[in-house]
Formats: structure tokens, C-alpha cells, sequence
């Protein structure tokens, strides 16, 4: 168990780095929508690209407590930068829970440094929260599989060097098959042009009878929903730190601008109605951080209620984000409109966040399984 010390050194200094080389770029990561490269060079030189992999294969051996942390501060000022550094981490780890040592010897280390990204490609055209739908297939061939599909919203599409695919293996049956952006067949579609997470680049990817050898099928390749449903729930969690960030660097600028700002002889911070709106906003935040901190510790002890409550930290804390952000844009009244305040970009952010890794009417009914023992 990581330590109460560990825990406040480690946020102090990944908070030192953002500073230096995430915030003074959000602004035009977002405006652009450029990669942030000084943020993924930040990443690399505290080594938190590689954090929740073993230090075997190169990582940081860093708990889910730990990468919740480091996605939360890098979030709370550049969303976009945040899911750069989650995406790997989430696209990899079917590969480190199920894979052969030979697969992740072979993957794990490049990406660990921040050298290459990797994507998971689950989402298709016809939709993503029917996983069971999709048509994506693998077909088996002399050493390997015929890989022939489209997937849709990759995050970091075009910047990864490997894709973790989920396709059809048979009836009800799916495998994970470890993709090079190299490979023969593997094609990129065009960047999408986004409400928020801007620099964080989104696009199609399309399989045309790619051949992926045995050696690259993570596990067993009838069970990759399986694999998938596994690490949702230590991935539910990064989505929801990454959406908390959002909501505190929104709340933040919020209390920031309403302590500065005069109206009417008096700062805006000593109104009433205003008191009332930061109140809420910051019992929504720690509320939504509680139970965060409630699903990381099931999470870590693989506890049977880990995946419910992943469900409802993910709900709740991109739930938080969207609210909070709005507030925030209208606590700077006509200025939070303007693309000069930081919160018109927080509350574009958080939109997403309630939609990907499962919508929130998704979670609502896993938790509704959750309660009835369906």
C-alpha cells in the first residue's frame, strides 16, 4: 500500500511538472489542436508514461492511487494532456494482465518510455456500448488471423504505434489482437475536428485483411470481452480522475476570478447567491472524489463490488465535471464565454467524459444490476 507520504511527494511533483510544461501550453494545444508535446515530454522526464507498468518491463510499478493522481493534476489544466497520458496505459493493459512475457517484452518497454503511443480499439461506426455488436472479425489462417474491420474515435489514433483490438474470434466469442500502425492493411482515417479535447488527436482506424501472427494475440483469443470487462474496472477510474481534474481546475479559475472581481463595490466572491453556487460545486468535487478513492481501493483488492462502484465514481465524477464547469462559466459571467478564460475550454473538455469508456446511462444500469443481483 502506497503511503500517505509517498502519495503527497508524488502529487507535488508531478503538480511542479504541469506547471512548467503542461499549463503554459493548454491554451494553445487547445486552440490549435496541436499534440502536446511539451506536456508528453514532461511525462518522460518523470517518468510517468511508463507508471502503472512493471519495472520489468521498464515502467514505474505505480498503483492505480498513483496514476489517478498524475491524471488528475496533468487534468486540471489541460484535459487534452491528460488523456495523452491515460490512453497508453488503458490500451495496454489487456496486454499486461492476459498477455505472454514475450508479447509484453516485445511492446511494453517502448511505450513505458514515452518513445511510442498505443491506442484501444473497441468503438465502431455502428456503435460503441454495444460491444457484443460488433462486427469487427478475426479469421483464422495458417499462423495467425485475418484481421478485417473499422474502428471509430480512437483516441490518439495516428500518434500510436500499437493498437490493442477487440474482434469477433466466433459466435460470442472476441479476442485482443496487438496491431502495429506499420503493419500491412492498417490505415488511418482523418482527424476529427472536436467540441473539446482537441490536442488529444481522434480519428478512424480501419483493418483491411491485416495479418496478425498467434504471437501477437493477447491470452486466449475467445476471451476478450472477457479481458476488456476485467480491466474496465481499473480504467473507469482514470476517466473519472481525469474528469475531477477538469471539474478542479474549473473550480479553481471559478474562485480565483470571483475573489479578484469587484461588482458593484464588493467583491463578487461576498455575494450570497455566489457563496451558494462555490459551496455545491465544492461538495460535488470531494464528494465525487471519495467515492473515486472508494473504487481505487476495491479496484487494488479485487474486491467483488469493484466493478459497481468503478461504474459510479465514473458517473459521478464526469457528472461533477460537467456541472462544475458550467457553474464555473457562469460564475465569470460574460468572460467565461471568451476563449481568454480557461473555463470555456474546461467545460468543452468535460462534456466528453460523461460519453466515452461507457456512457453514464450505461453506468447507470450497471449499477442498477449492481443493486437488483441481476
Amino acid at each position: 500500500m502506497t503511503s500517505p507520504d509517498v502519495v503527497t511527494e508524488f502529487r507535488s511533483n508531478v503538480r511542479r511538472m504541469v506547471a512548467k510544461e503542461v499549463a503554459p501550453y493548454a491554451a494553445r494545444v487547445d486552440d490549435e489542436s496541436a499534440f502536446p508535446v511539451e506536456a508528453q515530454r514532461g511525462f518522460r522526464s518523470l517518468g510517468l508514461s511508463g507508471l502503472p507498468f512493471p519495472e520489468a518491463l521498464g515502467g514505474g510499478d505505480g498503483d492505480l492511487l498513483l496514476q489517478c493522481i498524475a491524471v488528475e493534476e496533468v487534468s486540471r489544466v489541460c484535459g487534452s494532456s491528460g488523456n495523452v497520458l491515460l490512453t497508453p496505459w488503458v490500451a495496454l493493459a489487456p496486454l499486461v494482465q492476459f498477455g505472454s512475457d514475450q508479447l509484453k517484452q516485445r511492446i511494453v518497454p517502448e511505450v513505458a518510455s514515452g518513445e511510442f503511443g498505443a491506442s484501444f480499439c473497441l468503438t465502431e461506426p455502428s456503435g460503441g456500448s454495444d460491444v457484443m455488436g460488433i462486427t469487427t472479425a478475426a479469421t483464422r489462417v495458417d499462423g495467425g488471423w485475418r484481421l478485417k474491420g473499422h474502428k471509430r474515435f480512437i483516441s490518439c489514433a495516428g500518434w500510436s504505434k500499437w493498437y490493442a483490438v477487440l474482434a469477433k474470434t466466433g459466435e460470442g466469442k472476441h479476442g485482443v489482437f496487438m496491431v502495429c500502425s506499420q503493419d500491412k492493411g492498417v490505415s488511418i482515417g482523418r482527424h476529427e475536428r472536436k467540441m473539446g479535447i482537441r490536442g488529444s488527436p481522434t480519428a478512424d482506424v480501419i483493418f483491411e485483411d491485416v495479418f496478425v501472427p498467434d504471437a501477437s494475440v493477447v491470452g486466449d483469443p475467445t476471451k476478450g470481452y472477457q479481458y476488456m470487462m476485467k480491466t474496465l474496472t481499473g480504467s473507469r477510474p482514470l476517466i473519472g480522475a481525469h474528469a475531477l481534474g477538469i471539474a478542479q481546475g474549473a473550480f479553481d479559475e471559478a474562485v480565483r476570478y470571483t475573489a479578484d472581481r469587484t461588482q458593484f463595490g464588493s467583491k463578487v466572491s461576498r455575494f450570497q447567491m455566489v457563496r451558494g453556487m462555490v459551496a455545491d460545486m465544492k461538495t460535488r468535487i470531494e464528494s465525487s472524489r471519495a467515492l473515486l478513492n472508494h473504487a481505487i481501493s476495491l479496484a487494488k483488492q479485487d474486491d467483488g463490488e469493484a466493478r459497481a462502484i468503478a461504474a459510479m465514481a465514473k458517473m459521478s465524477c464526469t457528472d461533477t465535471a460537467m456541472s462544475v464547469t458550467t457553474d464555473a462559466v457562469q460564475l465569470h459571467g460574460g468572460y467565461g464565454y471568451l476563449k481568454d478564460f480557461p473555463v470555456e475550454r474546461m467545460m468543452r473538455d468535460a462534456k466528453i467524459t460523461q460519453i466515452w469508456e461507457g456512457t453514464n446511462q450505461i453506468q447507470r444500469l450497471l449499477v442498477a444490476k449492481y443493486v437488483y443481483g441481476d
